[in-house]
């Protein structure tokens, strides 16, 4: 299988898109939710920790902004259609 993009969500920590970014060779969209147990803190922990994760090919939208990491997605799959 392949795929030109992942989208990445996670409401608890953001190790899981700078996981994928480790093991996945396209780019990884992170997409912090303020869903979660715990200390949450609303999405802020998730989103601090998908900022400073250090994995290449990750990029961060803002808490809960499934849409602008959709349309980020198509715009890189219309990119490679073009090429």
């Amino acid at each position: 299988m392949s795929a030109s993009v992942i989208i990445a969500i996670a409401g608890m920590e953001g190790a899981l898109a700078s996981v994928i970014g480790g093991l996945a060779d396209c780019p990884v969209i992170a997409v912090p939710t303020s869903v979660g147990y715990g200390a949450s803190f609303g999405g802020v922990s998730a989103l601090l920790s998908m900022l400073n994760s250090c994995a290449s090919g990750v990029s961060v939208v803002n808490i809960d902004n499934g849409f602008g990491a959709a349309y980020q997605a198509s715009m890189i799959n219309h990119m490679e259609a073009k090429q």
